[in-house]
């Protein structure tokens, strides 16, 4: 046998064929994937940022609303809710409270010696309506006939007594007339809050 022969265990030959890679392009997609995924990731972030600011700052906020409640006493509070109450309960009386006075003064300008008064009531009513008006009732003694006719005709020229009636005319057994009387009266006449307001001016 041939000794000369040699045997080789390296290859001449690369046993696998190099493979030309041809570069991929980057599509406008994947680009715009990338862009949106690093914007959520951003906005996820500073979210979280501007949650723990916004407890951060509603904790101080409550802080100082705490601080701001104790610095009022309590008490003082509690009184001056009461002293308001009192003050709308007040106003509300005030609004709807007559004063009878200014029919009292027109009688007193309008009445003769000759005549005098017995009895004297009024009835309020229900003074929400537009027209509504005070009916107010008396009873009388006049010297005579004269008198109350007289009489009568004073009440007519007083502008603040509305439609004054004269009624029920009895000659007692001195000679006198009793009389019963009943005329209106506006509300705005006996209105105790705009009494006030004026006699104030």
């Amino acid at each position: 046998m041939d000794q000369n022969f040699q045997t080789s265990f390296i290859p001449k030959k690369p046993m696998i064929a190099d493979r030309a890679v041809a570069p991929r392009s980057v599509g406008i997609f994947s680009v715009l994937s990338i862009f949106i995924l690093f914007a959520l990731l951003l906005g996820s972030a500073g979210l979280y940022f501007y949650k723990g600011v916004m407890k951060t700052s509603i904790a101080k906020m409550k802080g100082d609303l705490i601080l701001a409640k104790n610095r009022f006493e309590p008490t003082k509070i509690a009184e001056l809710k009461v002293l308001d109450k009192r003050l709308t309960a007040a106003t509300e009386i005030l609004s709807k409270h007559i004063a009878v006075t200014p029919i009292f003064l027109a009688l007193q300008d309008i009445t003769m010696k000759t005549v005098r008064y017995t009895q004297f009531s009024y009835d309020v009513g229900d003074l929400s309506t537009k027209d509504a008006k005070i009916n107010v009732k008396m009873q009388g003694v006049a010297v005579g006939y004269r008198s109350v006719a007289l009489q009568s005709d004073l009440f007519a020229k007083n502008k603040n007594l509305i439609d004054p009636v004269f009624s029920n005319l009895t000659l007692d057994d001195k000679g006198n007339v009793t009389f019963d009387l009943n005329f209106l009266v506006d509300p705005s006449f006996v209105d105790y809050k705009l009494m006030l307001s004026t006699a104030q001016s």
